[in-house]
């Protein structure tokens, strides 16, 4: 009975610890400015005001730099879901040489630091007239998620019977017909994993767009409220603490409807190979 008296006030010791810097962050947006740096500080505002909130949305470019986050992350989500399933079903399913090796070649690409990768990405895309473009923020966050979601989807993969797939051959499926009614309804739960870890990726990231892009049209909100709240000089704390919160809900949002299958997504991916 005590080890479990201990052993629940630790855990929740944990969570209030983890749970702490969410909660100021909420709390320092809904302050007036004369109460933000107020000594000692008061743990929730004597009076609450949406001031923060208002100012971000109608006198700064916040608006656009989500816009671009949204767009952003579902192409992202889109190519890297296609390219991956279609590589763990021919890594999966086809024999031919090579087949393992090409494999793990892969997965040796997301070990490399994503700075090793960002002048060459940046030569490449200037070349083809993509710099400063959202499609060069797609092709460069695809270079580093579609490596784990192929990886991902190919332990999904490799748990569907491989007799459900004769069985419609037999029956006089095409190979794409099979793999459209067939493997896909199996591998839903996978897809929809898959692309939530591509998702949050691509909508956390921050070193490739700080590179990449420099312009306020085609900046995502992790550099464009960087560039716009926090100088040599100044920080914008309760601007930034309430960008910070809007940049939270559509992660929250989807974490809340879709988190079995993203747990179940890392589950599948650490018990089989």
């Amino acid at each position: 009975m005590i080890r479990r008296v201990l052993f629940n006030l630790m855990a929740w010791t944990i969570v209030l610890a983890v749970a702490f810097p969410l909660f100021w962050m909420v709390v320092t947006s809904l302050k007036p400015q004369s109460e933000l740096f107020r000594r000692p500080p008061t743990i929730l505002p004597e009076t609450l005001t949406f001031e923060h909130y208002w100012q971000l949305l109608v006198e700064t470019n916040f608006l656009t730099y989500f816009q671009n986050s949204v767009v952003l992350s579902v192409a992202t989500t889109v190519v890297v879901v296609s390219i991956a399933t279609l590589g763990a079903y021919s890594i999966v399913r086809f024999k031919y040489w090579g087949r393992e090796s090409l494999a793990f070649l892969v997965l040796f690409t997301y070990l490399l630091p994503s700075v090793v990768l960002i002048i060459p990405l940046y030569l490449m895309l200037v070349g083809l007239g993509l710099s400063n473009t959202i499609l060069s923020l797609v092709i460069a966050y695809t270079t580093f998620a579609l490596p784990y979601a192929l990886w991902l989807l190919r332990s999904f993969m490799a748990g569907i019977p491989e007799d459900l797939e004769s069985a419609a051959l037999v029956d006089g499926a095409s190979r794409m017909g099979a793999f459209r009614d067939v493997i896909l309804p199996q591998l839903l739960p996978g897809i929809i994993s898959t692309a939530l870890f591509t998702f949050i990726l691509s909508w956390n990231e921050y070193l490739y767009a700080l590179v990449l892009v420099n312009s306020d049209n085609t900046r995502p909100l992790t550099t464009g409220v960087m560039n716009m709240l926090i100088s040599s000089f100044n920080v914008e704390w309760s601007l930034l603490m309430a960008a910070s919160v809007m940049m939270s809900v559509p992660l929250i949002i989807v974490f809340a409807f879709l988190q079995s299958y993203l747990t179940r997504g890392f589950g599948a991916g650490g018990v089989k190979g």
